[in-house]
């Protein structure tokens, strides 16, 4: 079965299973729209599959319909260090897979380049659906406020990429480091669908080698060059990052990246990049090498993932590709290597390494903080109640689509009961790491998880389809709303936070079900008036609306 026929059955499936809601979503007819909803379908396959997300978390990507700039998705993820990257899915998917070897059109190209060019521009005025509208509204709101998008601009198809002409449309809006285009196919997305099969290589290293032996582990510390990095990368791709919980970030520009490609390219610095750079972090099943060559040794190294320095890699590999055409030589630039020898059983301790040696970098940890107490007792207080809790993001497919994620769980507590409805949204980044502990409180309990989701995804499905007559803001206060609706649902039982346990769920929870729609209507309302007594009575801006639900005087104001 070719690569083509595994992505086009995976469209079929995505068809079959969501067809309907994405009819709902993007306002198309079935069956008139079939082709073009399995074309989106594409994109779902794509975003899901290159971010790792969850269907939930692809289908609100989806933006493509009328008037939507040429942008078929747009996701933008946490911000972190004052930085935030927005990817732009363009697609394109030929139905009739005789005819796939076609590269990707100049005039689709020259089409997305100036979403590219405006969408980090608060000074630009966009005319776009209403779906996609709010989304470039909150990054043009984060932009004004000093916060950095990183564009990350995805082309996209079941054919080839573009040409020299297209490229050359892309080279003259010089565009800065900032903003990124990349062709992602058939072949590379079964790269990263088949990320679990095991990986094994060959690494020549270069100079003398320290090898260590604790009990049934091992350690080996030596100098790569750089060039072998590049090898490594361009043979198995991103299937080395399955164990990082950095994984896709490697592809996306950054000054770390920009430093590194800098050491590089200059060849005064370049011999020096082995004593710049942190180096790159290696497990394995199984480690071989001739251990009476005192140098210079050649690695066998069974079930290869790389925990650390994944950036490093995927830098190096698209640097050294730039510099091919050049002739440039760069057998004096070297990387050192740390390799973990682990048992086959070895994943948690896996985890732990890869916190570690991640700890001084801004990185997603919930996959790190899944084994903790607090996560296996919510788990179990959640199953209880007969629901589900998917404790790691990897079995976020393999397990029932009604489970709550433990993502998902952070950003609904936080919004809900922790009334932080901004930072339920935008730093995602923090909530297992610098908002872990108030999240996560060890007063937390499965009853507090699942009605914090329930509030959070009825007040998101209000956001995505309005009723008639909802008001606009709904748009960008979904999550303040829910935070309002938790509170009248308290006060509607007469209890309080920590009231709200296994004991009265049953009540609180039926209670819900009954007047979830009155709990919205006030939340509603309260919030109109809060946005009234804050602005007066005219009508505000999409940009002030974004604007008003990032700043802490409207909360404060929703909450008197």
């Amino acid at each position: 079965m070719s690569n083509l026929d595994i992505v086009d059955q995976r469209v079929e499936t995505v068809y079959t299973q969501y067809s309907t809601q994405i009819a709902e979503l993007l306002d198309l007819k079935l069956p008139k729209d079939k082709v073009k909803i399995r074309s989106i379908c594409f994109v779902f396959v794509v975003a899901k599959t290159l971010l790792d997300l969850t269907d939930e978390e692809a289908l609100e990507c989806l933006t493509d319909g009328f008037s939507d700039f040429r942008i078929d998705a747009l996701h933008m993820s946490p911000i972190v260090d004052g930085k935030f990257t927005v990817t732009l899915f363009q697609a394109k998917y030929t139905h009739d897979l005789t005819k796939h070897l076609t590269n990707f059109a100049e005039t689709d190209i020259a089409c997305v380049i100036p979403a590219a060019k405006h969408i980090r521009n608060p000074a630009s005025v966009i005319p776009v659906n209403d779906r996609l509208a709010p989304k470039i509204q909150e990054i043009q709101s984060l932009t004004a406020a000093g916060d950095i998008p990183l564009v990350r601009v995805i082309i996209c198809n079941n054919g080839l990429g573009w040409k020299e002409d297209a490229q050359a449309l892309i080279d003259m809006e010089a565009f800065d480091d900032q903003v990124t285009f990349e062709h992602v196919n058939h072949d590379s997305l079964c790269s990263l669908m088949q990320a679990t099969a095991p990986i094994n290589a060959r690494i020549v290293t270069k100079g003398r080698w320290i090898e260590e032996k604790h009990g049934n582990k091992g350690v080996f510390i030596g100098k790569v060059p750089v060039r072998e990095i590049e090898t490594l990368f361009n043979q198995h791709g991103d299937r080395l990052l399955n164990a990082n919980i950095r994984r896709f970030l490697g592809l996306q520009k950054n000054s770390v990246n920009s430093a590194i490609k800098e050491t590089l390219l200059d060849g005064a610095q370049r011999d020096c990049f082995y004593l710049f750079n942190n180096g790159i972090t290696i497990s394995c099943t199984k480690l071989d090498f001739p251990r009476g060559q005192p140098q210079d040794v050649v690695l066998t190294v069974k079930d290869i993932q790389v925990l650390n320095g994944g950036q490093t890699c995927r830098t190096i590999q698209s640097t050294l590709s730039e510099m091919a055409a050049s002739g440039a030589t760069l057998d004096d630039a070297f990387v050192l290597v740390r390799i973990y020898e682990l048992p086959t059983d070895s994943a948690e301790l896996v985890a732990s390494i890869t916190l570690a040696t991640n700890s001084q970098n801004p990185v997603d940890l919930r996959d790190l903080r899944s084994n903790e107490l607090r996560q296996k007792n919510l788990e179990y207080s959640i199953e209880q109640l007969g629901f589900g809790y998917q404790r790691y993001r990897s079995t976020a497919s393999a397990r029932a689509s009604t489970a709550i994620s433990s993502a998902k769980a952070a950003e609904s507590v936080l919004a809900v009961w922790r009334l932080h409805p901004f930072q339920a949204k935008f730093h995602g980044k923090k909530h297992f790491s610098d908002l872990y502990g108030f999240i996560f409180s060890d007063l937390l309990n499965g009853a507090q998880v699942v009605l914090a989701h329930k509030i959070l995804k009825f007040a998101e499905k209000k956001r995505r389809t309005p009723p008639a007559g909802t008001p606009v803001f709904i748009a960008y206060g979904s999550y303040y709303v829910a935070m309002l609706m938790g509170k009248y649902l308290l006060e509607g039982n007469s209890i309080n936070l920590n009231q709200l346990d296994h004991s009265t769920f049953t009540a609180v929870d039926t209670d819900w079900e009954k007047n979830d729609q009155k709990y919205f209507d006030k939340a509603i309302k309260k919030i109109g008036e809060a946005l009234a007594a804050q602005y007066g009575d005219r009508m505000l801006t999409p940009r002030e609306l974004a604007e008003a639900f990032r700043g802490s005087a409207l909360k404060g104001r929703v909450l008197s």
